[in-house]
């Protein structure tokens, strides 16, 4: 079920959960259409250009250049903002909150967080124990996503 794995200490953290990439509410890009590999590159929170996209785990990623595409289609996991992109805050109180602001981010231990807003973002830095709570709720928020994604499922086949 995971793209990708992190070990930290003795427990294992999904990098991306093949079935939860955040999308938001319509359609089926990633970040808003922001480029992951930016934040790590540029430093900065980039609009990607419909000219540059890629698909993976189900959602169109897009990027602000060629060059940025190919380093995540070479290793997404490295770039992929954790908890499938769903605000790292709301994961921390084992809560799903879909709308994040992708101006909203924090690269923490190498590793994009995403945020419902800059404040939140702030906080969760400043905050150890909102990592580790994140970490300890995503099983839990997966969960979630899972019935939410059967719920949907179910009601699209028609029964």
């Amino acid at each position: 079920m995971f793209a990708a794995v992190t070990i930290i200490g003795a427990s294992v953290v999904p990098a991306a959960a093949e079935e939860f990439v955040n999308t938001g509410y319509f359609g089926d890009v990633a970040i808003k259409g922001y480029d992951p590999v930016a934040y790590f590159t540029d430093n900065a929170a980039v609009q990607g250009s419909q000219q540059y996209t890629y698909r993976w785990l189900g959602a169109t990623w897009v990027f602000a250049s060629a060059e940025n595409r190919d380093l995540f289609k070479a290793d997404p996991a490295k770039y992929a903002p954790q908890y499938g992109g769903y605000c790292a805050d709301g994961v921390s109180f084992g809560t799903v909150t879909t709308n994040i602001d992708p101006k909203a981010w924090r690269i923490i231990d190498g590793k994009l967080y995403l945020s419902y807003d800059p404040g939140t973002a702030d906080g969760f830095q400043k905050s150890p124990t909102k990592l580790a709570e994140s970490r300890k709720h995503w099983s839990e928020v997966e969960q979630t996503l899972l019935l939410e994604k059967d719920q949907k499922d179910w009601r699209h086949t028609g029964n």
